[in-house]
């Protein structure tokens, strides 16, 4: 009977109340910085950013939070005091400290001697009074969330995503577009746009025509490998989507890369992306490139551009000349990073560009890196002493030896499949100047110095691959001498700026390397030069060639008369090849 009576009662008193949502006790620790750091709302309103000593004991703390509750009760009992209508009514007693105890994730208490890097813990809940609080240690949270400035349809949106206790790859998305006004009807004045929600939750994005003219937002939530995630950003694109050109020189050359590689295969490509820097001069649009459409040499158009052709090549390991430092930061880094590719920079010396190298992480770990800038290494690295003492006979050479900035990547990495398998990377762009061979002669010599040093005394036996842009020809000494593995003192090179820097150094370099690509006709193609200058040189010991991606068409190539053009965003060519271990 009076279990029926009491379900009667609970009937009639409705379902039992549902505990109060958690406030969030947010803690930032990490092992570089001596504190950490507490923010929190405390019950009366008030928010606190509190930075405490890793070591010292919790019960300090939470006195702390005591005593800053009590006072914040205090002043907002004097704002209801003031509040209320006249009268006397009696002084009330000054607000009382509450009880500050914070419980392990398990519901133990934790003592007050326990040191704040041990007590703050994931999961742990903090009484103050009657109100608790959730703590969460290491939030997953964004410090960074950008869209590119230029939107083309039929290419990928990759947005910037910097995060702290997050990784992109972990991060949740979702896309909306602007609402189309509809026919006659405008927005009211002073509104903001209305959104709709894509079917798309991925990190990239790519708007169709029918997003013409119309802006794009992103939502991202951080999140991290533990399924933790923190709030949420928004961010809206600058402009609107814009037509795209159509079909690229690129296109019919993702037709045979649309997959990555299997096991035991790397595909490799080499590419001078036509750094801003040169691009946007006056020289440029004028002389070296008066054919190409001015909005077409713009940076965030080629950008647009490169990114998707790189995207489609579904590369392994990724070369790259020419880079500039902003481009290398927000624009490539970012969006390759989506595609499952990570990044590494060198800067040249004195200028904004460089070289990047790109690697799979699920195929690759990276070992190490050994880049140098050549002139620095000549004189400072006993590798290249031999080279230094024969190169000071020729002081006008040497002087300009040591002027130019150019620099050498070096990357080892490790096979994530097969731990055995360990290859050294290597890219450089060598000097430019059509009289400079025998300063190309040096550098060359200076970079398959270096190599040798990773490549058989750091790593002894270890496979290389060596990509850049060479400037040089086939029938350059640079080249014969890479593929060749010697160079005499009388080769027509060394005079090649006249007798009065003429230098006579026999050179050479133990490795057996292979131009993986061959000699195409060419992968420079501009109005007043075309001709093979970049190459993918391969250890022929180690690995093979399994295919070479066809370059473009001549007819593609001269379509807008030379490159760059509105359908390729550089003067040069990728080279592109599928390598496989022996």
């Amino acid at each position: 009977m009076w279990r029926r009576l009491r379900s009667a009662l609970g009937r009639l008193r409705g379902p039992p109340a549902a505990p109060p949502a958690m406030e969030r006790a947010v803690v930032r620790c990490v092992p570089s910085e001596p504190k950490l750091t507490l923010r929190l709302v405390l019950p009366d309103g008030s928010a606190r950013h509190m930075q405490r000593d890793k070591a010292e004991p919790l019960g300090r703390v939470l006195a702390r939070i005591a005593a800053n509750t009590a006072k914040g009760n205090a002043k907002a009992a004097k704002k209801s005091k003031k509040a209320r209508e006249a009268g006397a009514p009696a002084e009330e007693a000054p607000a009382e400290a509450p009880a500050v105890l914070l419980f392990s994730r398990d519901g133990e208490a934790v003592a007050e001697d326990v040191p704040n890097v041990a007590a703050w813990q994931d999961g742990a809940v903090l009484h103050i009074g009657e109100a608790r609080y959730r703590v969460e240690r290491n939030r997953p949270t964004l410090t960074e969330l950008r869209l590119p400035r230029s939107l083309l349809a039929g290419f990928p949106v990759c947005p910037k995503v910097n995060t702290e206790f997050a990784a992109p790859q972990h991060c949740l998305f979702r896309w909306y577009r602007e609402q189309r006004p509809s026919a006659g009807g405008e927005a009211a004045a002073g509104d903001g746009p209305d959104w709709v929600e894509t079917a798309v939750a991925e990190r990239v994005f790519i708007p169709s025509n029918a997003l013409v003219g119309l802006r794009l937002k992103l939502q991202c939530t951080p999140g991290d490998g533990a399924q933790r995630y923190g709030l949420p950003r928004e961010v809206e694109s600058s402009g609107p989507v814009e037509a795209g050109p159509g079909a690229c020189i690129f296109d019919s050359r993702h037709v045979y890369t649309r997959k990555v590689c299997g096991e035991g295969s790397v595909r490799a490509v080499t590419y001078n992306i036509l750094a801003d820097i040169y691009a946007q001069t006056e020289y440029s649009r004028t002389v070296l490139y008066p054919y190409c459409a001015p909005y077409a040499l713009e940076l965030d158009y080629r950008q647009n551009l490169l990114k998707k052709e790189l995207a489609g090549y579904s590369a392994d390991l990724i070369c790259l000349q020419e880079v500039d430092k902003s481009v290398f930061v927000d624009s490539l880094a970012p969006a390759l990073d989506a595609f499952g590719l990570e990044g590494l920079f060198k800067i040249k010396e004195k200028q904004h560009e460089g070289l990047a190298t790109f690697y799979r992480r699920d195929k690759f770990s990276l070992l190490s890196q050994h880049d140098i800038a050549f002139s620095e290494a000549l004189l400072s690295d006993p590798v290249h002493k031999e080279l230094c003492d024969k190169l000071a006979k020729y002081p006008l050479v040497q002087e300009k030896v040591l002027q130019r900035s150019s620099v050498l990547q070096v990357s080892v990495l490790q096979s994530t499949s097969d731990p055995s398998r360990k290859v050294c990377v290597a890219n450089t762009h060598l000097y430019w100047h059509p009289k400079g061979g025998h300063i190309r002669l040096v550098q060359i010599s200076i970079a398959l110095s270096h190599i040798k040093h990773v490549a058989c005394d750091l790593y002894p036996s270890i496979p290389v691959i060596f990509c850049g842009d060479f400037n040089s020809t086939p029938s350059s000494g640079t080249y014969s001498f890479i593929n060749s593995g010697s160079i005499a003192e009388d080769h027509k090179d060394w005079v090649s700026n006249g007798e009065e820097e003429k230098c006579n150094m026999p050179l050479s370099h133990p490795f057996k390397l292979l131009s993986a690509c061959g000699e195409p006709a060419y992968t420079n193609y501009v109005g007043g030069f075309h001709g093979c200058l970049d190459y993918i040189f391969i250890d022929r010991n180690s690995l093979e060639v399994e295919q070479v991606i066809p370059l473009p068409s001549h007819e593609e190539v001269t379509t807008h008369q030379a490159l760059p053009s509105v359908s390729h965003p550089s003067d040069h060519i990728a080279l592109i090849c599928d390598l496989k271990w022996k």
